[in-house]
């Protein structure tokens, strides 16, 4: 196919890599570098003229120098007589800011819509938002993407003897719902109390886990501390075993050490943020091609409802 080109950031090249080759395309060329201060320049050598040009940069950490770097290589596009301009963010930084959950306090995901459109983003493309609302807070198309097509293969996958979904919070239990309505299995639901951000608590586990085999499933993992306790717990309350499928692999500060003290027998992931290193309980699943299928259908104007369940 003509008539588009794909743009990649620094944020994620791999991921770029593989969205290309499985639309069969070249990533254009683009020149990303710093000046001596930290301010980013973006040069884009050859010209896109009239082109639709798809964006490919995750806002994951730096989130900052990752976001800001976007919008510059927005800025470069639109003067630069792009057709259009569509932003493929695969994980969505500072959405867990999303509402003013307390007295005087932003709302970050809606900042960050704000200066996408802007900017001069006229489409955005991204997978697994921490809330679905986040939708709203655009006044231009949002491609909101699922994992669940990944997810649900793999589990299939494992042919676990006698599996159960488990949503982690009670904001989580509509995202579990349909993973266990696809699959035709139970749900159970980890009540917790978070004291502040980052800090959980796991109160109790609605449902009976005597003798399963727990699948957990999150838009994201960060610090990993309500996962591991969650597994925790579920492992003290009888489950046989306890998987987790979370979108995006944030995984930071002492996410790693969790993750291997903890009774998690394995993570799984996608590639929407680069792994920082490999372990033996994190299984990384690719997001590439739903994403090149995302991008192929939007330019050929065809329907994306039928990618995911």
């Amino acid at each position: 196919m003509s008539g588009y080109k794909l743009v990649a950031g620094t944020a994620n090249p791999e991921f770029a890599k593989k969205v290309a080759q499985s639309l069969g395309k070249e990533l254009a060329d683009i020149e990303v570098n710093k000046f001596s201060d930290g301010e980013i320049n973006v040069i884009i050598p050859d010209s896109v003229r009239g082109d639709d040009v798809f964006i490919i940069q995750p806002t994951c950490v730096p989130a900052n120098d990752n976001l800001m770097e976007l919008l510059i290589i927005v800025d470069a596009l639109k003067r630069s007589s792009a057709g259009t301009i569509n932003a493929v963010i695969p994980y969505f930084g500072y959405a867990r800011q999303d509402k003013k959950a307390a007295p005087r306090v932003p709302i970050t995901a809606k900042l960050v819509a704000d200066m996408l459109e802007v900017a001069g983003v006229e489409r955005v493309i991204t997978l697994d938002l921490h809330a679905a609302q986040i939708q709203g807070f655009f006044n231009i198309p949002v491609d909101h993407l699922t994992g669940s097509t990944l997810f649900v293969e793999y589990i299939k996958s494992k042919n676990l003897k006698n599996p159960i979904i488990a949503s982690p919070d009670v904001g989580g239990v509509a995202r579990a719902r349909t993973y266990a309505e696809s699959l035709g299995f139970d749900l159970v639901i980890v009540d917790k109390k978070r004291e502040k951000a980052n800090v959980s608590e796991v109160m109790n586990i609605i449902g009976d886990v005597q003798g399963r085999d727990v699948i957990i499933l999150d838009d994201m993992v960060d610090t990993a501390g309500t996962l591991t306790k969650a597994a925790d717990v579920l492992k003290a309350k009888g489950a046989t075993s306890v998987m987790a499928c979370c979108t995006h692999g944030v995984l930071s500060g002492p996410a790693y050490q969790r993750i291997t003290d903890s009774a998690l027998d394995e993570l799984v992931i996608t590639d929407t943020i680069p792994l920082k290193a490999e372990h033996d309980k994190i299984t990384v699943l690719t997001a590439s091609e739903i994403t090149a299928k995302t991008i192929s259908r939007i330019y050929t104007n065809e329907s994306i409802q039928s990618i995911f369940i």
